[in-house]
């Protein structure tokens, strides 16, 4: 069993970060930065966001949800290609863009094929380096039968030195699902990505929601490493 974290800060940071990127272009600028900061230090209920804000907003958005906090609201605020050139439209299936979805204190989560690679700057703990020799099977798509079901990668973690350490993925289909995603039903694949990090003797278990067709990401729920939080992750409009 992986440890529960509570109250994690970081999910009063992106939640002011999402709020301020939202407001930058209206008149009230202030009292509405002001209004998010006093709401995330006492606390909010799921943000909720209706699908004309989100089809009117020029970025990629997604709902995250830290561990068991409240729901909140998050645009991409950078993409990028491995070698670290600005891109404005996914790439091939070998080599996918990089998303960082930006905090206003510049923490920072990094997914690539829906996958968190790499964190910055969060106060429970970052995800420093995720390294592979083979293709992430996320990338490849979970929904083709020549698609991998076992994977092997190398992470990084702080706090602490937790370098170099081994992960085994062995995902295995669930079920299929209907999910509703920003007031549209979503035919999915629901795929379970049983980890095994031999090094600690733990195991631990990442979901992944893939589109029926496309095989791509709709929502997920992984862990950042052992014993850092749990992100969940939908996707209301994606990047390209």
């Amino acid at each position: 069993m992986l440890k529960n974290i509570t109250r994690s800060p970081i999910s009063k940071l992106l939640l002011i970060s999402a709020t301020a990127l939202f407001v930058s272009g209206c008149s009230q600028k202030i009292n509405s930065i002001n209004d998010t900061v006093r709401v995330a230090v006492q606390g909010t209920a799921d943000i909720h966001k209706s699908a004309n804000t989100i089809a009117a907003l020029p970025y990629a958005s997604t709902y995250v949800r830290i561990d068991n906090q409240s729901q909140l609201f998050m645009v991409l605020a950078l993409a990028e290609s491995a070698t670290g050139e600005t891109v404005t439209t996914p790439s091939s299936k070998t080599s996918p863009p990089l998303l960082k979805w930006l905090a206003s204190d510049h923490g920072m989560l990094v997914t690539q094929s829906g996958r968190i690679v790499k964190t910055v700057n969060l106060a429970a703990g970052n995800l420093s380096t995720t390294t592979s020799k083979t293709v992430d099977p996320l990338t490849l798509g979970l929904h083709l039968a020549t698609t991998p079901t076992t994977w092997q990668r190398h992470i990084d973690w702080q706090p602490g030195y937790h370098n170099g350490y081994q992960l085994d993925s062995q995902f295995v289909f669930d079920q299929p699902e209907v999910l509703t995603i920003n007031g549209k039903s979503v035919p999915v694949l629901r795929f379970s990505e049983n980890v095994t990090v031999k090094q600690l003797e733990r195991h631990y278990s990442n979901t992944f929601w893939i589109e029926q067709r496309t095989g791509k990401v709709v929502k997920s729920q992984q862990y950042i490493a052992p014993d850092l939080p749990s992100v969940e992750m939908t996707i209301l409009k994606p990047f390209g």
